[in-house]
């Protein structure tokens, strides 16, 4: 596999796992009234600055 190919599949991994956190989350807080945990908010934040380094990444 290619860099490039390599590279498109470790972004879209990582998309689909925020994409299911996210959808979570979101299901928690409109269904069942419960505002995110700090620590959960935290998580999310990390994999998005995961994602951003690897697809700013060179």
């Amino acid at each position: 596999m290619t860099d490039i190919n390599e590279k498109k599949e470790n972004v879209k991994m990582h998309l689909k796992d925020l994409r299911l956190d996210l959808k979570k989350m979101h299901l928690a807080v409109t269904e069942e009234l419960l505002i995110p945990k700090p620590e959960e908010v935290k998580t999310l934040i990390y994999k998005m600055d995961k994602l951003l380094k690897a697809i700013e990444s060179k």
